[in-house]
């Protein structure tokens, strides 16, 4: 990609926004803010809808209790999203057996995902999220490129190793032209259920630290709890089945920001 170069963008009728939730990286509880940032914006009475854009390793799908596979309209053919937690849903997890790998290349890949954005009969929605799957490979390429992006979320850990993998991304974006909300540290800190002690187990300060260095606004802290991890192994968002957890009010208050943005 170059700067300046032009992108095959269409329009999505029915969708006011979309927003791509990404990580330089796995392993930063991307999947699990997308959900719960999804419900929770939808409990601020947004109609909102979630790709899991994940296509090798789609995980939404347990978090948020959902195996029903999705249909086609019999009349449209258009495929119809899955109705959970007050969200639409759609995932490749939904279209594959439990355990069976996804061994596509990029036109595969491009494909599904143009599938998935544009032959899915979303209806009217104020916001659709994309969980992209980490790095800049071939899905965020299309994705970027094709899809109708109106902003992007950066999530990372504290880790000041993360600088990196973070910078490829925010370059991804800005060569595609595409809106950069900021950078939600993610991990920040872990509570002990028992004495309430905090520690800092991947590091201080490297979100903020991040976001200062490729000057994008550093949005929220959102700490590491019990309540996350407990409430995704039930298929239950945190945000709606345990709200009063710092994780929960913090991805709440991250909605709040995120729908001010693009009130």
């Amino acid at each position: 990609m170059t700067q300046g170069q032009t992108h095959n963008r269409q329009a999505i009728p029915g969708i006011k926004d979309m927003l791509a939730v990404s990580s330089g990286k796995g392993g930063v509880g991307k999947s699990t803010l997308s959900a719960n940032l999804a419900v929770a914006l939808a409990e601020k009475g947004l109609r909102i809808g979630l790709l899991d854009a994940d296509i090798y390793g789609p995980n939404i799908p347990g978090m948020l209790g959902v195996h029903e596979r999705p249909q086609a309209d019999p009349q449209s053919g258009r495929i119809q999203p899955i109705e959970a937690h007050g969200i639409k849903f759609l995932s490749m997890g939904l279209l594959i057996e439990t355990g069976v790998p996804v061994i596509w290349r990029g036109p595969m890949l491009a494909k599904m995902i143009n599938q998935f954005l544009f032959s899915t009969d979303w209806g009217e929605l104020d916001m659709v999220l994309l969980d992209l799957p980490p790095g800049t490979g071939d899905v965020q390429i299309t994705l970027t490129q094709s899809a109708p992006l109106t902003g992007a979320l950066i999530v990372t850990t504290p880790s000041a190793i993360a600088l990196e993998d973070v910078r490829r991304g925010v370059e991804m974006f800005r060569q595609t032209e595409v809106p950069l909300l900021g950078l939600v540290e993610n991990m920040s800190t872990f509570s002990c259920d028992q004495c309430g002690h905090q520690t800092s187990f991947f590091g201080e300060g490297g979100g903020w630290q991040t976001a200062g260095l490729l000057s994008i606004p550093f949005l929220r802290s959102i700490p590491l709890d019990t309540a996350l991890r407990e409430s995704a192994d039930r298929g239950q968002p945190a945000v709606r089945s345990q709200p009063q957890a710092n994780s929960s009010q913090e991805i709440i208050a991250l909605g709040q920001q995120v729908a001010a943005h693009f009130d």
